[in-house]
C-alpha cells in the first residue's frame, strides 16, 4: 500500500476537519499536509493524492491571512510529474447560501489538473445536493466529493465513507 498526501487548505475549517477525519480512517497511509507547506517537490514525492478546499477561502478562517494558499499550487501545477499518479478531490461548500457556485474551487482544480493529464478518482453524482450551478460538475458529475459542513454535516461521515471506499480501490490499482 502506497502512502497518500493528503494536501489541504485552508487550515483551520472544515476543509482540515474532514482532513482528520480521513486520517482518522486511514491512519499511517496518510500524511497530511497543510497547502500553505506545498511545493511541487513534495506533492511530486507521492503516487497518490488527496486535495481537499472549500470555495471560500482562507481569509475566513484567519484574519491574518495575505493570501490564498492555493493560488500558490494552482500556478505550479505545470511542474508536478502526472505520469502514474492518481489524484482525488474533495471540496467544501455551502449549496444554500452559494448555489450558484456550489464547490466551484474543487471545479476549478480539477480542470485544471485535468488540462495537465492527470487521472482523477472519486466523481461523485449530482443527485443529493440542492444547488443551482457549479464549475466542479463535469459531464453530469462532480469532479470529487462535494461536502456542504454548513447545512448538511450529517451526511458527511457516510458520504466520505463511499468515497473513500471508492478511491482506495483506484489508488491500489
Amino acid at each position: 500500500m502506497e502512502k497518500i498526501g493528503l494536501f489541504y487548505g485552508p487550515q483551520g475549517g472544515s476543509v482540515e476537519r474532514v482532513a482528520k477525519m480521513i486520517k482518522e480512517k486511514l491512519g499511517e497511509r496518510v500524511d497530511l499536509i497543510p497547502v500553505a507547506e506545498v511545493t511541487p517537490e513534495k506533492i511530486n514525492s507521492y503516487k497518490n493524492i488527496i486535495f481537499g478546499l472549500s470555495t471560500v477561502g482562507a481569509e475566513t478562517w484567519r484574519a491574518d491571512h495575505d493570501g490564498d494558499d492555493w493560488s500558490g499550487v494552482l500556478a505550479s501545477l505545470d511542474r508536478i510529474d502526472y505520469l502514474g499518479k492518481t489524484f482525488a478531490i474533495y471540496g467544501l461548500g455551502n449549496q444554500v447560501m452559494y448555489p450558484r457556485h456550489f464547490v466551484d474551487a474543487m471545479g476549478v482544480l480539477g480542470r485544471e489538473l485535468l488540462r495537465h493529464g492527470a487521472r482523477i478518482v472519486g466523481q461523485r453524482p449530482v443527485t443529493d445536493y440542492n444547488f443551482e450551478a457549479s464549475e466542479a460538475v463535469i459531464d453530469g458529475h462532480f469532479i470529487g466529493l462535494p461536502l456542504d459542513e454548513d447545512t448538511e454535516p450529517e451526511k458527511t461521515p457516510e458520504r466520505l465513507e463511499k468515497w473513500l471506499d471508492e478511491i482506495l480501490r483506484e489508488f491500489d490499482r
